[in-house]
């Protein structure tokens, strides 16, 4: 799989996850959906791969893979 978010996107996906985490346990109630794209950042910044990128064709990381 080849990476396509960069560092600055990744860590601008991290703390949106945070704030969304926060948001959740904060409010509680019916805020607690917000952790399905919290958990979403999270996990495509792990990866550093975004299957809406793949799609529409954007590449914010900008190291050389194999597969290039």
């Amino acid at each position: 799989m080849k990476q396509n978010v960069g560092r600055v996107d990744q860590a601008a996906r991290y703390i949106l996850a945070i704030v969304l985490v926060v948001i959740a346990a904060i409010f509680q109630g019916n805020w607690w959906w917000l952790l399905i794209p919290a958990t979403i950042l999270a996990f495509t910044a792990a990866i550093s791969w975004c299957g809406l990128y793949r799609v529409f064709g954007v590449n914010t990381c900008k190291i050389k893979t194999e597969e290039d």
